[in-house]
């Protein structure tokens, strides 16, 4: 199922990529460019929920959407991580943190159903949680100006990116606990 609505809609974020990098490349002054790369961060964002949603109403679930969906989110929060070191809004050892745990956790993944233990690594809640915070912290990163004249988004979105780094370190030793019993029965 390559070509359904939900299916379209995980890949429109990952098209968004470019198009969120590229309008730092803009001729606009930094706070449009600022409010654009946030506003179409959001957008896509919330085309996660969206995908999920419409999915199961139309029944449209599929392996290849339940692959390409945290494929999606992890491109998009990856990019949007890398755009804000350049421009100095997060700090790089948070964003190696983000970025290294969705490499660490995608290898085990693909490690653990080679060896027939998929389930012990499955999709937990701290794990949505983590992503949830990252999506929400992202876009206040991006803004980087006061928000209806009272939200300091930076003062914001820095602490909420570190407690998406917490949340990042602490979802992943979730999963090496989870997988350590599986790994020590397999290569025995």
């Amino acid at each position: 199922m390559f070509l359904t609505v939900p299916t379209l809609l995980t890949w429109a974020r990952i098209v968004a990529i470019p198009l969120i990098v590229g309008v730092y490349y803009l001729p606009l002054d930094a706070a449009m460019r600022n409010l654009v790369a946030t506003v179409m961060f959001v957008f896509f964002a919330l085309t996660d929920w969206l995908d999920g949603w419409l999915a199961r109403k139309l029944n449209q679930t599929s392996a290849f959407g339940a692959f390409l969906d945290p494929v999606a989110d992890k491109f998009l929060i990856c990019a949007a991580l890398l755009v804000l070191v350049q421009l100095n809004r997060v700090n790089a050892l948070v964003a190696l943190v983000i970025i290294g745990r969705e490499i660490a956790i995608s290898a085990l993944r693909e490690w653990m159903a080679q060896i027939g233990a998929s389930r012990s690594v499955a999709v937990h809640m701290l794990g949505k949680l983590k992503t949830m915070t990252q999506m929400t912290a992202i876009p206040f990163l991006l803004y980087d100006g006061p928000l209806f004249g009272v939200i300091d988004t930076r003062l914001w979105g820095t602490v909420l990116i570190y407690i998406a780094a917490l949340l990042t370190v602490w979802s992943m030793v979730y999963y090496m606990r989870k997988a350590i019993p599986e790994i020590r029965a397999k290569v025995r």
